[in-house]
Formats: C-alpha cells, structure tokens, sequence
C-alpha cells in the first residue's frame, strides 16, 4: 500500500505476511536480508532470515521458532491454532498505522512482536528511557564481566546496558538480544532522519525486543542486522513467561492493538 507524504508499506502476503519495505520521510527503513532463499517460504519448518518485518505469533523464541506466522501466507488476516489474527493498515504524511485484532479463546498466553530488522549504518543510534529495565539474554554471557547466573534465561539492568546497546557498532563479532521491559516507544537516528516505534495495548505488557547482530550470528555465515521489535509481553519464549510476561486474551475472546511507526527528518 502507498500513501500521501512519502510514505508506503509494502507487505508480500505470499511469504508470512511480511513487510518487505518501510518507506519514511524519504527514506527505506527495512533491511532487505541476507538472501539465503527466494521466494516464500510457505511449508518451511526451521526459521529462515528474510529481513524485513516478520510477525511472530505465539512465541518469538521457543517452539515454534519466530512463532507459527511467517511459513504461511495471509489474506488480511491469518490462522493459527484456534486463533485468527487480522491487520490492517493506514497511512498519513510519514507514518504508518498497523491495527492488528485477535480472536482467541479466553485466557490464550501469547508473545507478540513486529521482528522488524532496519537497514541502519554504522553509528545509528538507539534512543530509550534511561533507566529502563533491560533484560540481557545468554548470547551476551561472554561480553559481560560477571559471570551468568547458572540457569538464568536473562538477567535485568538498565538501559542502555553494560554492553551499551545504544550504539549500533563495527562489525565486531558479537550478536546479542534483549527486551526493554514495559517500554512500549524507541527511536533509532540513522543518517539524518528519526524512526519511532509505538506500540499501544491498555492492560497488556507493552515492550520493546532489540537484536543486535554486528556479524555475530550465524556462526557459519554471519552478517549484520539490527532488530528494534515492539512486543506484546516481556520476554522472547511463551515458555519462559512468569506472571505479566505474556499477553492475556480476555473473557471477551477479543484483543486489539496499534502500532504506529513514523519518521522525521533531522
């Protein structure tokens, strides 16, 4: 779809209902992937990078990987389980509005997240509250200079980390996740413009997932990409969700949620 003021979103229902471009404020925000297929990858069972902006339903890590969403094409709206998700878009002058409404049975635990990976150069900046809890998962073990609590899934600290996750450096080999826990806005400053991220469910947890990858992953090929992922819970696996970890469908068997992203220049 395209829209006045310079901005457009174009998704390839085919292949997951993936966003595949973010045009705003003059400026293409998506990362197009490292290129290991083509085409859709429908029927696929084992996750594969394609870039973009992936929807990943119930789980974000865990089984299944990335969720149940991306191997299957939608049509505005798409199944999984006994659920059914829909998303619609809108637009205005640089800003793009994603209404997403799911059905599902009362009381159904989810972890939701717009895995969006951005073509940002070295440099790009990322902008959250300071102070902001920020949960540090296992990959980052080996840059941190305590040693990792045996059988912790994550650790908490504040933003931006010890590992200052503000910056999206050199390629310098590592390759590290986190969630900003109850952080439901991030900006990232590339080359002369402003992305914002917002995310906007009342009395559901609201935060944002970041993965930044400075050819650090995959061992045997890796390449570059920066995920800023608003997320409906507070951890990447459904499976590792305490209590208020996880998104709650209520008795209503109805949930609704926006995501609005906009750019600016600077």
């Amino acid at each position: 779809m395209t829209a006045s003021g310079g901005s457009a979103v174009t998704v390839d229902a085919a292949d997951g209902g993936r966003w595949t471009s973010l045009l705003l404020a003059g400026c293409e925000w998506l990362w197009p992937g490292p290129g290991l297929m083509s085409g859709p990858r429908t029927g696929t069972s084992k996750f594969v990078d394609a870039g973009g902006l992936d929807e990943c339903f119930p789980t974000v890590r865990g089984t299944p990987d990335h969720g149940g969403l991306w191997n299957q094409p939608w049509d505005g709206s798409v199944t999984y389980a006994d659920t059914q998700l829909t998303r619609t878009f809108t637009s205005g002058p640089d800003t793009v509005t994603a209404d997403y409404h799911l059905q599902a049975p009362p009381g159904f635990r989810f972890i939701w997240a717009a895995h969006a990976l951005l073509d940002c150069a070295v440099g790009a900046r990322l902008s959250a509250p300071d102070g902001a809890v920020c949960r540090l998962y296992p990959e980052a073990a080996p840059y941190l200079t305590a040693p990792w609590p045996a059988d912790a899934p994550w650790i908490e600290t504040t933003w931006p980390t010890p590992l200052d996750l503000s910056t999206y450096g050199p390629s310098d080999g590592t390759a590290v996740g986190a969630v900003l826990v109850d952080c439901p806005t991030v900006s990232v400053s590339d080359r002369g413009a402003i992305l914002t991220f917002e995310l906007i469910c009342p009395g559901q947890p609201v935060s944002t997932a970041l993965w930044r990858n400075q050819a650090g992953f995959p061992d045997e090929a890796p390449y570059r990409s920066l995920g800023v992922e608003p997320m409906l819970g507070r951890v990447f696996d459904l499976a590792e969700a305490g209590p208020g970890d996880a998104a709650v469908v209520p008795a209503s068997g109805e949930l609704a949620w926006r995501l609005t992203v906009a750019a600016r220049p600077v």
